[in-house]
């Protein structure tokens, strides 16, 4: 008995290999350094102008992504127009270009003055300083009606990425006391000012409209305080007020798009169950010249590269249906805060209780042409198809070494898995986040000449048969028990 029992796992271990072997021979075929160079050229040229949401670059890449899925034989989704987009309703958020803070009779230069939010504001009010904001400062502290004035960060911790969130944690405490509005002092890291000045005082931002149409009466001002002295005259107290003045904003409508496809599967049960294959299209656009007179954010490798590595698997499928049904999703805006898979999850065109597993591709960089690197891989139970699929191309997969950046929490996978799908991201090969990913990532740098298209090959093929493993295993995908998301998953697949 215990022979026969043998026999019979031998024979079904072999019939995986024989199947696996079969799924490789058919990405082999079909997927072809050629093809993938000529599609990362396209999307990252300049004629695009960096791809950057609600210009036309973007509008044609949407366009050229829609009529590949056409060629490639990738089916419409009911509800989108023209075919294959979801409609984005975002808008522009145009800031009040005129602001000031006026302590006494002296008034912030406004090169050291960020509006953050406010609108039609022109107040004189008092003030409480709460020192860093901390939930303990505000305590008991009667700031109703007046101005909330706090150090930025915290003592020990002026990490930029540290600052910026923090500094959310503190409105929302000084929204709850009644405050009119929170001031922040920038006292330390004169880099953490630059950086900030750079990405928020652009003077507009995309989102979603707003029933207020984007004004605010309550406002948050930064003040770049590198020498203290408006500390010193707020913290001694020589003036009682302080003087507030905000323009109107403005909310502009701008065009969006999702594009979106599927292919049914072949199972005449497990094509009820979906495979989502996305990525994001969008990128900066165009900026300050570098060094050598670049102005435009190509944006190969972010996300040209996870954009096509998507249409691989959109062709490869097409031409040999998996067991499961595949959605492909190219999302808009995910460099403005991840709006597009925000919008979509909030407005599945199909539903999400179908959708087994979101298998993202974003990059910033590679630095090692040996691995791929897999945000999430040990989250999931399908970990197991992405190793084989890498090691079957020649590469390792290898889970994120670079937890302290909370990378699965930034892409477009973060809204699925919130909802509780399983959604790992794909990524180019990276071992840390070092110099080399620093020189092409959200650089002027990022052009398509810069790649390794040997590499590129051997990583959309793993994607590509990672894809047909997962949509072709009986077995349907789940979270890793423990997962902070797998209560999530539990509910929404009604698994209690």
């Amino acid at each position: 008995m215990t022979k026969k029992l043998w026999i019979i796992g031998a024979l079904m271990l072999t019939s995986l290999w024989v199947i696996a072997q079969d799924q490789a021979e058919l990405v082999k075929n079909t997927i072809q350094k050629s093809t993938i160079k000529g599609h990362i050229y396209f999307l990252a040229s300049d004629e695009l102008a960096g791809r950057e949401t609600g210009t036309p670059g973007i509008d044609v890449a949407a366009k050229y992504l829609a009529t590949t899925f056409i060629r490639y034989g990738v089916s419409p989704v009911e509800g989108a127009t023209e075919g294959y987009f979801q409609e984005v309703p975002l808008v522009k958020n145009v800031s009040p270009n005129a602001y000031a803070l006026q302590v006494g009779d002296d008034a912030v230069n406004p090169e050291n003055l960020l509006r953050v939010e406010g609108s039609g504001v022109d107040l004189e009010s008092e003030y409480v300083f709460l020192n860093y904001g901390t939930e303990e400062d505000f305590d008991n502290k009667k700031i109703e009606g007046k101005i909330a004035v706090v150090l930025a960060g915290q003592k020990d911790n002026q990490d930029y990425r540290f600052v910026y969130q923090a500094s959310a944690k503190k409105s929302s405490l000084a929204k709850e006391a009644g405050a009119v509005g929170i001031v922040e002092l920038h006292t330390d890291n004169l880099d953490n000012w630059k950086t900030f000045k750079s990405f928020m005082g652009r003077g507009s931002s995309i989102g979603f409209k707003s029933e207020n149409n984007g004004k605010s009466s309550f406002f948050k001002l930064w003040v770049n305080d590198s020498d203290k002295q408006w500390l010193d005259k707020i913290d001694t107290r020589k003036q009682p007020e302080l003087n507030i003045i905000i323009g109107e904003a403005m909310q502009l409508p701008i065009p969006s798009k999702n594009v979106v496809g599927m292919v049914e599967g072949t199972d005449p049960e497990l094509k009820n169950e979906f495979v989502i294959y996305s990525a994001h299209y969008d990128h900066l656009g165009i900026g300050k010249p570098n060094a050598e007179g670049d102005s435009i954010y190509n944006g190969a490798r972010d996300n040209a590269v996870g954009v096509v590595t998507v249409m691989s698997a959109a062709e490869s499928i097409a031409k040999n249906p998996t067991k499961r049904s595949a959605l492909f999703i190219l999302f808009t805006a995910e460099e403005k805060g991840l709006l597009g898979s925000k919008y979509y999850v909030e407005n599945p065109l199909l539903p999400l209780d179908q959708m087994v597993y979101c298998f993202n591709s974003d990059n910033g960089g590679y630095n090692d042409t040996s691995i791929a690197t897999i945000i999430g891989l040990e989250r999931t139970t399908a970990g197991k198809h992405i190793k084989e699929a890498a090691e079957t191309f020649g590469l390792k997969a290898i889970d994120d070494p670079a937890g302290e950046q909370g990378l699965f929490d930034r892409s477009d996978n973060v809204n699925f898995a919130k909802k509780g799908i399983p959604a790992p991201t794909f990524s180019l090969g990276f071992t840390a986040f070092d110099a080399e990913i620093g020189k092409y990532y959200h650089q002027q740098s990022d052009n398509p000449e810069s790649i390794d298209y040997d590499y590129l090959e051997q990583f959309f093929r793993a994607f590509v048969l990672s894809a047909r493993l997962i949509a072709n295993d009986e077995e349907t995908p789940f979270w890793t028990e423990g997962d902070k998301y797998y209560e999530a998953g539990i509910t929404l697949y009604d698994k209690k």
